[in-house]
């Protein structure tokens, strides 16, 4: 090989190139799948649930295989280089930022319909023949173990940069056994609660919030475990382990959203 064909290979550049994937397309088609048969199912069509599960997890599928070649890219290929990850750190600050306008919508609703009761539901809140839940039992429960969730993945943060690797393996494991706690209690609650989606606007806004919520907490266990075993196989290091910053910030996000929740919509609505 001569000096040019050398010189030709060389990047000369600290960006990526990312190289032609058809990922990113085959997700959208599938999270465009979700929507029409969520709706469709959400109406009692036969084939909704089919579509709906079937959609899912080819979204799954599709999202694991993209993340698989991001982490390739990252680790075998060493791609990401300091200014690929900041601008990375950029792409998933603007995404919690939509993340926040997405509950947004769901808090006006509920205010918009508790502050100023319509005559349809008593001009009360919570409306008449609605048994609420109490927040001093599980809601209450849950913030306690959605906070040290977040006391846990800091530790682990700090370990992996501090190159403690015992302690960021036992303190990211507490962080996922916690956050499936969480869900497992949430699940309970939901089971044992006297209204449903379909009680009016308590139990849509109830519902759509808090739900809304918990699957977000189920898409961060998953991104903590995905973190979990790529901090056993030796991924994470102190100088890249921006897929586990990421997945921290997300979860503290969700930590953040929680507590607004409790306070509006257990505490403060529920009253």
């Amino acid at each position: 090989m001569s000096l040019l064909q050398i010189s030709k290979n060389v990047q000369r550049h600290p960006f990526h190139l990312v190289d032609p994937s058809p990922w990113p397309f085959l997700a959208s088609l599938c999270a465009f799948s979700c929507a029409i048969s969520g709706v469709l199912y959400m109406h009692a069509y036969v084939i909704g649930s089919y579509l709906l599960s079937t959609s899912f997890i080819f979204l799954l599928v599709s999202m694991f295989v993209w993340w698989r070649d991001v982490v390739r890219e990252s680790t075998l290929e060493g791609h990401h280089t300091g200014i690929v990850q900041r601008g990375l750190r950029y792409g998933v600050v603007l995404f919690i930022i939509s993340e926040i306008l997405f509950f947004f919508a769901f808090f006006w609703a509920f205010f918009h319909s508790s502050l100023a009761p319509t005559v349809e539901i008593g001009t009360i809140w919570p409306p008449k023949g609605i048994a609420v839940l109490n927040p001093w039992e599980i809601p209450f429960l849950n913030t306690l173990i959605l906070l040290l969730s977040g006391c846990t993945v800091t530790w682990c943060h700090h370990a992996i940069v501090s190159n403690l690797r015992k302690q960021a393996v036992i303190s990211l494991f507490l962080t996922i056994l916690l956050a499936i706690i969480f869900t497992g209690f949430q699940a309970y609650e939901y089971n044992m609660a006297d209204f449903r989606l379909s009680d009016g606007i308590y139990g849509s806004t109830f519902y759509m919030a808090t739900g809304f919520h918990g699957f977000h907490v189920i898409v961060g266990t998953i991104s903590l475990s995905v973190c979990f075993f790529r901090l056993i196989n030796y991924q994470l290091t102190q100088e890249h382990h921006f897929g586990f910053e990421s997945s921290a910030w997300y979860w503290h996000f969700v930590d953040v959203v929680w507590l607004f929740l409790f306070v509006s919509i257990y505490w403060w609505g529920g009253s």
